[in-house]
C-alpha cells in the first residue's frame, strides 16, 4: 500500500503536520529533518543530501515501500534530493505552498532583491536560527486564530542555514511522475501568484487552490486533507 509522507517546511518540525494527519488514511509518516525531533545533527551543516538520507532511513525504519511525498514550504528545496535518492519508491509528489526557485538557485534567490540583500550583509546569516514570533505572526499567522497561532509558534525551531543559501537541483524532477501543487490563496510569505511560477519549474505540475495562509495544515486542515485524498 502506497504510504503519503509528510516534509515540513523551515523552522518547523515534524509536529506541524500534527493537525492533519489523523483526517488522513493510514499509512502515513510525518518526517523530522535533521536536526530536529530525535534526529540530532549540527544545523550549521545539515545539507539537501543529508535531508534525503534522514527521510530514505525514517521509510526504512517504518517498513514503508511506494510512497507519495507531501512537502510544505522550504521542503520544495530538499524534496528533489530526496526523490532522487528514493527513486521508483516515489509514486507522486504533491507541494503545499512550496518554494522551488529556478534551477541553480536557492531559496534566498527567490526572495525581493532588498530582503535578500539584508540577509546577504545579516552577520548571524550562517547561523541557525529561530523565526521571531512577531515576524513569525506576519508571514504565518496571516489566517489563525489566536489559538491556532500559538500551537504554531509552540513548534518553532531552529532552521539549518544550508537549506535556505544552497541551490537547488531540480533535475530528479525529471521523473515521469505524478505531481499536484496545492496553492495557499491567501498566503503572505509565499504569494499565490509566485507559487504559480514556483509550480512551474517542477513541470507538469496542476494547481488546486486552497482558502488559507501558509499554515494551511493548521488553518484548513480538513479542507486540506480532502484535496489530498482526492488525488489520484
Amino acid at each position: 500500500m502506497t504510504a503519503t509522507v509528510l516534509i515540513h517546511g523551515g523552522g518547523l518540525d515534524r509536529r506541524c503536520w500534527d493537525r492533519l494527519i489523523p483526517l488522513l488514511a493510514e499509512p502515513v509518516l510525518a518526517v523530522d529533518l535533521p536536526g530536529r525531533g530525535d534526529h540530532p545533527a549540527d544545523l550549521r551543516t545539515v545539507t539537501f543530501e543529508d535531508c534525503a538520507r534522514s527521510v530514505e532511513a525514517d521509510l526504512d525504519a517504518a517498513g514503508l515501500g511506494e510512497v507519495i511525498l507531501v512537502g510544505h514550504s522550504l521542503a520544495g528545496c530538499s524534496m528533489p534530493a530526496t526523490v532522487g535518492r528514493l527513486g521508483d519508491r516515489v509514486s507522486g509528489l504533491v507541494f503545499v505552498a512550496c518554494t522551488v526557485p529556478e534551477p541553480g538557485l536557492s531559496a534566498i534567490d527567490t526572495l525581493d532583491p532588498e530582503v535578500q540583500e539584508l540577509i546577504r550583509h545579516s552577520p548571524e546569516r550562517d547561523e541557525p536560527q529561530i523565526m521571531d514570533p512577531t515576524m513569525a505572526r506576519v508571514v504565518l499567522g496571516d489566517d489563525l486564530d489566536d489559538e491556532q497561532f500559538q500551537w504554531c509558534a509552540e513548534r518553532l525551531v531552529p532552521e539549518a542555514p544550508h537549506l535556505s543559501w544552497d541551490p537547488v537541483d531540480l533535475s530528479p524532477f525529471q521523473r515521469t511522475v505524478p505531481r499536484t501543487w496545492v496553492r495557499t490563496r491567501h498566503d503572505a510569505i509565499v504569494p499565490a501568484d509566485k507559487q504559480l511560477r514556483f509550480a512551474a519549474n517542477v513541470g507538469d505540475c496542476p494547481v488546486v487552490d486552497i482558502d488559507a495562509g501558509h499554515m494551511c495544515m493548521v488553518s484548513q486542515p480538513a479542507q486540506l486533507a480532502r484535496i489530498l485524498e482526492s488525488l489520484p
